[in-house]
């Protein structure tokens, strides 16, 4: 084992108060899946190994992690117990985690590690007092403060449910004293299950300690059960993203309205316009203006760049510095170079384009393939090329520098440098036409 903290992540349930065939710790939730970001703070504060207790369906949806599958739901006991074989030979202390507690952070976790060995405990339970009733389980206390048990909602007296302080769910260990009272858990209850926190009482019972912390935090160790409080989840993490971006220069005009994934990077002097929404590995250098009402998913965007509104960047967008893509524009996967202007109702996508190029109204490049199996063809544009409006260009074809393309041309050959292209039946007027009769 490479740390003296190890992490168990309980991942078994199926969460059907979500009303979905997906579990809810597996749900997207800004950019990463719940679990993800329990996993991610578990790693942060120094967790190796990280144990996932998954149920039989969901034993593939892990990377990087040790998998224990439960695989009968027979309660939190069980789920822990499950994780045990993975655990084998480890000494330290031990971080029990909710799946569906994706506010958990990284300093939160450290500074309840750091309280357990504080206060030499044996387990240490995160507690919180909400200000609205929860079915939590109850922190037992004795008179000199340190915990005596806790007791289920569902197995609680009513002296018991009135004590404010809760079970969040979230526990350290020492990884010893875990494995010998995991052993003596009886599913006598009322769910008839094997409770983890009967644990407690087990340790208490043979000379451990047992300590509660209440959490600084009383929102962030509690997990979500259903879709309204997966988006007030969103809404926390998405106002923590935003924070750190406005601490660190970024201009967000309407944090409210602005959705940032957590692993894109913005640079200082950014300003984000309202409705716009950043996901994925986008990367955004200096002093560039994007949106309002803008979509970029994994693109990588220079200094000074000009993006929105109503713009939409598809991966393998990229924008060199002081380009503009501008409204109604679709890129993707395609570089746009330096100083070059897409500035309204064009699409463009596996295409090249360089340099101080202007782009007209409504361009296209059209990739499909030609012959079923075959991929895409890409569209070259070279450096100052004008192009006209309502333009077609059919891929593969490449367009020299310096080259001008008609209004209205749908190009299929690739135009030399400095020619112009022209692709379009010639017009023809009709004389006196508005004046003949028409049969009905």
């Amino acid at each position: 084992m490479s740390s003296n903290l190890a992490a168990v992540v309980m991942a078994g349930g199926l969460g059907t108060r979500m009303k979905s065939s997906v579990p809810k710790h597996l749900h997207p939730l800004l950019g990463r899946r719940v679990v993800d970001w329990v996993l991610e703070s578990a790693r942060s504060s120094g967790a190796d190994p990280i144990v996932v207790v998954a149920s039989p369906d969901t034993r593939d949806a892990y990377e990087g992690v040790s998998v224990a599958v439960q695989e009968n739901a027979r309660g939190t006991g069980d789920a822990v117990a499950a994780a045990q074989g993975a655990l084998e030979g480890f000494e330290g202390a031990v971080l029990v985690l909710d799946a569906a507690a994706p506010l958990l952070t990284h300093e939160l976790l450290s500074a309840l590690v750091e309280h357990h060995a504080h206060e030499r405990a044996t387990v240490t339970i995160l507690t919180i007092e909400p200000d609205r009733p929860l079915p939590y389980g109850r922190i037992v206390r004795g008179d000199d403060g340190d915990v005596r048990a806790i007791v289920e909602d569902g197995d609680a007296s009513a002296e018991e449910r009135a004590i404010r302080e809760l079970n969040s769910s979230i526990y350290v260990f020492d990884a010893a004293a875990l494995r010998d009272s995991l052993a003596k858990l009886d599913p006598r209850n009322a769910q008839g299950e094997l409770y983890l926190t009967d644990t407690v009482a087990h340790i208490v019972g043979g000379g451990g300690r047992a300590v509660a912390w209440p959490s600084p935090d009383p929102v962030a160790p509690i997990g979500i059960n259903n879709r309204a409080e997966l988006a007030l989840a969103a809404a926390v993490l998405r106002d923590r993203i935003n924070e750190r971006h406005l601490l660190a220069g970024v201009t967000i005009v309407d944090p409210a309205t602005t959705w940032i994934d957590p692993e894109v990077t913005l640079e200082a002097d950014v300003v984000v316009h309202p409705f716009t929404v950043l996901r994925g590995a986008t990367t955004v250098a200096a002093a560039t203006e994007i949106g309002p009402h803008a979509v970029v998913v994994d693109a990588r965007i220079g200094q000074r760049v000009s993006i929105g509104p109503f713009c939409y960047l598809r991966p393998g967008t990229v924008l060199e510095h002081d380009a503009k893509a501008g409204t109604f524009v679709e890129i993707k996967n395609a570089r746009i170079g330096a100083r070059t202007k897409v500035p309204h109702l064009s699409y463009l996508g596996d295409a090249d384009i360089g340099e101080d190029t202007n782009v007209a109204a409504g361009n296209i490049t059209a990739n499909f393939p030609h012959e079923p199996g075959q991929p895409k063809g890409r569209t070259t544009i070279g450096s100052n090329v004008r192009t006209g409006i309502h333009n077609g260009f059919v891929a593969p074809v490449e367009i020299g520098d310096d080259a001008w393309i008609a209004a209205g041309s749908v190009i299929t050959k690739d135009v030399p440098p400095g020619a112009l292209g022209v692709a379009r039946a010639r017009q023809e007027n009709k004389e006196g036409y508005g004046g003949r009769r028409r049969d009905d």
